[in-house]
């Protein structure tokens, strides 16, 4: 069994800045095949991060990760993680508080999948958020050229309060222009999370259950005490750092490249 998640550098990532929507993030890329847009979670592009976008890499797909916050390459610390979040929790671009918001990042995102889509093959691009990204990678799914959009433990609005717990992370308008999607082309969406955790509550994958149906999939993850991987009641990054061979987690993203080659071809 492995010691921890997989964990890569930037080694072979082009760097290259992307403007759209306002705003300009660097944009890293690497490898060929149908695209893949891949948003960090806080602090940003770390080991873990970019060891899970080099497994899509190696199974098949071009992928671009949009540096929004932190260093791209820095390992995580809580000293170099807690400015990060301050930071991203007041910007005006991801608005962390807010409910029934459609957030500025939103269209920036959808502007980097056009683009993307333009260059790679396939009918579509996949777009995966985590943590503080998820429900942005949720909401790209707007535009019809996102075909594959995977929220893991999505967790905006941060969720203080009932109403910001229920909230589904994107505007009334975005939520019902997805829901139509889903009945006039058959879109579908992945939510992950782990079943104890409290920064992405149950209430908000009930929201999306029951807006989309069968076509919001569901992959959750026990973390109950006792549990037969031994995650702690805080676990929260499904695709990174919790990763270890055999585990759910491992299984989880094994889930997520099935999906994005079901989509994407």
């Amino acid at each position: 069994m492995t010691a921890g998640a997989p964990e890569t550098d930037l080694t072979g990532w082009r760097r290259a800045p992307f403007t759209a929507a306002g705003s300009t993030y660097d944009c890293f890329e690497k490898g060929s095949g149908p695209g893949v847009v891949v948003l960090p979670e806080i602090p940003g592009m770390t080991p873990s991060v970019l060891g899970f976008a080099d497994h899509l890499v190696d199974n098949g797909f071009t992928v671009l990760i949009v540096s929004a916050f932190g260093t791209p390459g820095a390992p995580e610390s809580t000293r170099t993680g807690l400015p990060v979040a301050a930071k991203a929790c007041v910007s005006a671009e991801f608005r962390a508080f807010a409910t029934n918001a459609k957030r500025p990042f939103s269209d920036y995102l959808r502007a980097v999948a056009r683009d993307l889509n333009e260059r790679t093959p396939g009918p579509g691009v996949g777009v995966i958020g985590m943590c503080f990204t998820g429900g942005f990678a949720l909401a790209a799914a707007v535009d019809e050229v996102v075909l594959a959009p995977v929220g893991s433990q999505p967790s905006l609005p941060l969720p203080l309060g009932a109403r910001r717990k229920a909230d589904p992370g994107m505007s009334e308008a975005e939520l019902s222009r997805i829901a139509a999607r889903t009945v006039e082309s058959g879109l579908c969406l992945m939510g992950l999370r782990f079943s104890a955790d409290r920064l992405v509550p149950g209430e908000r994958f009930r929201t999306l259950t029951d807006r989309l149906g069968e076509a919001f999939r569901v992959v959750e993850l026990d973390s109950r005490p006792g549990n037969a991987d031994g995650f702690k009641s805080n676990a929260h990054s499904v695709l990174t750092r919790e990763v270890r061979e055999g585990n759910a987690a491992m299984a989880a993203r094994d889930q997520v490249v099935a999906f994005l080659h079901e989509r994407l071809g």
